[in-house]
């Protein structure tokens, strides 16, 4: 029987028929179902979530200072008085603006050096992943951090900065999965032919790590959302009046004892997004056929 990442290999099929099949498998699991409805209504409140929340996200009121959940407010009110109904609902779009433009980045180039990588072997392999390890074993929060502080908390500075600290794994990934194609008989006589290098590594080695790729991805995009609300939640992210997840947590953190609905929603939002992304993704694996327990090579 042939399986969905050799149906995508093959290229038998469009693309958007390809598509299809692969979320038809997603979905039919109880647990990617789950996950992939939770990402698309969160996309779809993303976009949506402007035209219909109830009240605007920068209005305040000093009389309505952390009032408790009521028909008026359903999820209460914060410490400005302002609807936390309304800042939950629009709390992810920037997170997920920024992060569904840093993740191709990151998996584009972590992807393509990773496949180079292994292609090339030897030494030259042996000393650039070296060089992958020493960045690996750098505190990125700390650097993305300083990134920040220096060259500010724009979209244009987070979006580089998660697409850079983002992608170095993904190098490591990638050639670990062209370690296994680059030995078949397809990529030894393409070089049998004298084929340029970018030509193997379009042709023949890409088309067969890309479901690699696309799981490692998903999980780069959870993991990336993780990051981007830590920095919120740092005060180096979004700046206020934007509502923000990380920056709402962070607001609310000191009145927990007393009015814990001002951060149970923001939470409730944000992981119910990552479990999502993490089930589509273990369900996009199950798939393509991956095992993403098997460590890569050092």
């Amino acid at each position: 029987m042939t399986s969905l990442s050799d149906t995508a290999v093959a290229g038998q099929k469009p693309l958007l028929v390809r598509a299809a099949v692969v979320i038809g498998d997603i979905v039919s699991r109880p647990s990617g179902l789950i996950g992939f409805g939770l990402v698309v209504l969160h996309i779809f409140l993303a976009i949506a979530s402007p035209f219909f929340v109830p009240y605007d996200y920068k209005e305040v009121s000093a009389q309505l200072m952390l009032q408790a959940p009521s028909a008026e407010h359903w999820f209460g009110t914060d410490h400005l008085g302002r609807d936390i109904f309304t800042r939950t609902l629009l709390g992810g779009r920037e997170a997920l603006m920024v992060t569904a433009i840093a993740t191709p980045i990151a998996v584009t180039w972590g992807g393509f050096l990773g496949v180079l990588f292994g292609l090339l072997g030897g030494r030259f392999d042996d000393v650039l992943m070296r060089v992958v390890d020493a960045f690996l074993s750098l505190p990125w929060i700390l650097v993305m951090l300083l990134a920040v502080v220096i060259f500010g908390s724009s979209s244009q500075v987070l979006i580089p900065t998660l697409g850079f600290f983002y992608g170095i794994p993904v190098i490591r990934i990638a050639r670990a999965a062209t370690h296994d194609v680059v030995a078949r008989d397809f990529v030894v006589a393409a070089r049998a032919r004298g084929q340029r290098k970018m030509t193997i590594i379009g042709r023949e080695l890409l088309p067969n790590v890309l479901d690699v790729l696309m799981v490692e991805g998903a999980m780069r995009w959870s993991w990336m959302l993780l990051a981007f609300s830590s920095l919120s939640f740092l005060g180096f992210g979004v700046s206020p009046p934007t509502p923000d997840w990380g920056l709402m947590i962070s607001d609310s953190r000191g009145f927990m004892s007393f009015a814990p609905w001002a951060a149970l929603a923001p939470v409730v939002g944000l992981s119910s997004l990552i479990i999502g992304i993490n089930l589509t993704a273990d369900a996009l694996a199950k798939a393509m056929g991956i095992d993403r327990a098997q460590k890569a090579p050092l």
